[in-house]
């Protein structure tokens, strides 16, 4: 999600993002990973009737897991984004990350879930999730890793950086955060994103979208053992991924 309709998502990635984020690995992977956190975060707070909000809700399927855990809806500033979620009959509304159109303290759970990255000011958007949270209550993030591992997909989901966990942390702390726990994610499938995206780098193969590049005999496999590293991520933090988990609250 971005500032402005040149900046979105190049148009055929929705598409492409609805078609695949129900089975292909990554997504199963880093949704199974998102439920672990926000089951804790869940579990920290005091009511169990939650409002929750999914900032850059894309088409749809972060939207539909949040809404097992309260009532979720979601903002994004893409029309055919919006259109793929209302097709699903989520709650969804257009606006800017910089600019949500939401009151005060209005949600228990806030998340961005590879959005920050979009956004041209990345500390604005952090204040306005900071805004419309509740206090005492908590905001999920997850974000790519390290700008040394730029690919074709920051490429065409027009992202503006990579972070590392201190420059995410440090962000979030500006913004009125307490940062509870940072980690990063995906570290089971590091040196094979490195690998191929060094190699599309060096042979300028560029394909259509990442989201297309799997084993379609090896999807089920590498969704499980993507998956599997919520178990470890309970009690341990890796040193190094391919993504970065946040779980921020304001205090």
């Amino acid at each position: 999600m971005s500032t402005a309709l040149p900046q979105e998502m190049q148009q055929h990635t929705y598409a492409i993002m609805d078609r695949v984020e129900d089975s292909h690995w990554w997504f199963v992977g880093r949704r199974a990973i998102l439920e672990s956190f926000l089951k804790g975060i869940v579990d920290k707070l005091p009511s169990k009737d939650l409002r929750m909000l999914d900032v850059g809700c894309g088409t749809g399927a972060n939207l539909e897991m949040l809404s097992a855990f309260g009532s979720a809806e979601g903002v994004d500033v893409s029309d055919d984004a919006l259109e793929f979620c209302r097709r699903k009959g989520l709650t969804v509304q257009k606006g800017l990350a910089e600019k949500l159109p939401y009151e005060d303290g209005s949600f228990d759970v806030t998340t961005a879930l590879d959005v920050v990255e979009h956004l041209d000011d990345d500390i604005a958007g952090l204040k306005e999730m900071f805004r419309v949270t509740k206090s005492g209550g908590y905001s999920l993030i997850f974000v790519p890793a390290f700008m040394w591992l730029w690919g074709v997909q920051d490429d065409i989901s027009h992202h503006r950086i990579r972070y590392t966990k201190k420059e995410i942390v440090d962000r979030l702390k500006q913004a009125g955060y307490t940062v509870e726990r940072a980690t990063y994610a995906n570290f089971t499938f590091f040196a094979p994103i490195l690998g191929g995206r060094t190699i599309m780098r060096v042979t300028g193969i560029k394909p259509e979208s990442e989201n297309n590049i799997t084993i379609s005999a090896l999807n089920g496999v590498f969704g499980k053992l993507f998956s599997a590293e919520r178990h470890i991520l309970k009690n341990f933090n890796f040193p190094f991924g391919v993504s970065i988990v946040v779980v921020a609250r304001k205090k």
